[in-house]
């Protein structure tokens, strides 16, 4: 479980974050991602020249803030990052079917060399702290 009951069940049910990283400078650095679970870590994927992966390789603190689509509550996940360059395929299936709300999504033949062409890593946040509005009545 990530959080609260409530914080755990908010993260599950959504797709989409902000990601936060710190550049050398101390500034944050933030952009917009899709996320999926896996077990009580959250996954992204992005490419390996990005300024996540350069700011996570310096230093792997990051926040990941989970939104909802309505701007009724949000669920921020502080934790530590690791960049993942190995088994990454059937993180970036999870990550798919994640983003595609298609739970059975299938890769079209090709994906794996794709994801090579392109760079892909998946980065992998495990939880240090939680906090947030899981959702406001």
């Amino acid at each position: 479980m990530i959080g609260t009951p409530e914080q755990d069940e908010f993260i599950s049910k959504n797709r989409r974050a902000v990601v936060t990283t710190l550049r050398r400078s101390g500034a944050p650095a933030s952009s917009l991602i899709v996320f999926a679970r896996d077990g009580d870590d959250l996954i992204f994927s992005t490419r390996k020249p990005t300024l996540k992966v350069k700011t996570i390789a310096r230093d792997p603190r990051l926040d990941l803030c989970v939104l909802d689509g309505n701007g009724s509550g949000f669920v921020s996940v502080e934790g530590t990052a690791t960049v993942e360059t190995e088994g990454i395929v059937p993180k970036h299936i999870a990550i798919n079917r994640a983003m595609r709300g298609q739970p059975d999504w299938m890769p079209p033949e090709g994906f794996e060399e794709r994801l090579a062409n392109e760079g892909r890593v998946v980065i992998r946040v495990r939880a240090q702290r939680v906090s947030g509005v899981a959702g406001r009545r």
